[in-house]
């Protein structure tokens, strides 16, 4: 047996370092050659590491979130065999579903109660209902509940019994679950007398954080104006009509986006300083002559902005079907880099 460890590749872009957004395995995972095993982010997409060989992996070199140099360790595989480095990383660090296993309140329970609570009987680690005047019914009332909130109370070893229900006829909801929860087990009788304490952190990594930090550069340094006109669109949406009518089932169907790209490309011919970009670090306007349009796609990692490029060399239907064929690309995860970069101009909604 042989250690067989991949490291970070050069993904392109002349960068240095990635962002580990993702792994796709964890430490006794068996993998096959090519098998996904991480996926990192560079400046403009997610790149997916495939695994250059067949194993098991035995080591983890990071946490999501963690900035990873090119040709850094980033996971190591136990193989059949010679392996290519005789150095064995460290552990596995515990992930977040073994910290939230150790760190949980002592007082949520590992185990749902299935019969009427009495000291005699009731779990010494499950959620203990203060004493209150809001204890919604008896023990042996059944609550009403949708099962995916059954199935939370289950997981969390809470009895619906105590918890009030906020809902018609005291239907307990999600919302009165984690009522129940931050409130230590005290029936709350309803979410308008409980109070919350707890601060949940969310660790901003991947796109998430790449549309933060442009947001961010994008307020400092571009000045933002806004100007709000009402257009009358009734003749374009019965040419757009007619035209789809028309040519259905031949030509791609024609939304409104290919007509404000054609009426965008119009209008740079005639003002061409809005197609154009501000060097502020070499004092120059960059005057752009193609009209790359980014489109703002919403996907289920943030909002990309895919960009048609050159379109004011291509019709409307052409137009129709790169916007169509970006947006199932940004939002199947298989977009190119090519695709996310070169914008002179955006649309966004």
């Amino acid at each position: 047996m042989g250690i067989y460890t991949i490291r970070l590749p050069d993904v392109g872009e002349g960068i240095a370092e990635a962002e580990l957004v993702e792994w796709h395995v964890k430490v006794g995972d068996p993998v096959n050659e090519d098998d996904v095993v991480a996926a990192v982010m560079t400046d403009k997409a997610a790149v997916e590491v495939p695994s250059s060989v067949s194993g098991t992996v035995s080591w983890l070199g990071g946490d999501i979130g963690d900035m990873i140099p090119v040709g850094e360790k980033l996971i190591q595989i136990e193989v059949d065999g010679e392996g290519n480095d005789s150095e064995v990383g460290r552990s596995e660090k515990p992930d977040a579903s073994g910290l939230e296993q150790t760190e949980q309140s002592p007082n949520l329970a590992t185990e749902t109660v299935s019969e009427p609570v009495t000291e005699q009987n009731k779990p010494a680690s499950s959620l203990k209902p203060k004493e209150s005047s809001h204890t919604r019914i008896s023990n042996t009332a059944k609550p009403l509940a949708a099962p995916s909130v059954r199935a939370r109370a289950k997981e969390e070893g809470i009895d619906l019994r105590h918890v009030s229900g906020s809902g018609p006829a005291g239907r307990i909801n999600h919302q009165d679950l984690s009522d129940f929860i931050e409130s230590g087990g005290q029936p709350t009788g309803g979410r308008a007398h409980a109070k919350r304490t707890r601060i949940k952190d969310v660790k901003v990594v991947g796109m998430r954080r790449k549309i933060a930090e442009k947001m961010a550069l994008s307020k400092s340094r571009i000045p933002h104006i806004t100007i709000v006109e009402e257009v009358d669109m009734t003749e374009l949406e019965e040419l757009r009509t007619v035209l789809n009518k028309k040519h259905q089932g031949e030509r791609p169907k024609l939304t409104l986006l290919p007509f404000m790209m054609r009426a965008i490309v119009e209008a740079v011919r005639e003002q061409p300083e809005l197609n154009a970009r501000y060097d502020d670090e070499a004092g120059v306007v960059h005057q752009f002559g193609a009209v790359n349009i980014g489109i703002a796609t919403q996907t289920d990692s943030g909002l990309n902005v895919t960009v048609v490029h050159h379109a004011e060399a291509a019709s409307l239907w052409d137009n129709a079907a790169t916007v169509t064929q970006l947006a199932e690309s940004a939002r199947d995860g298989t977009i190119k880099l090519e695709e996310l970069t070169g914008g002179t101009i955006t649309i966004t909604s």
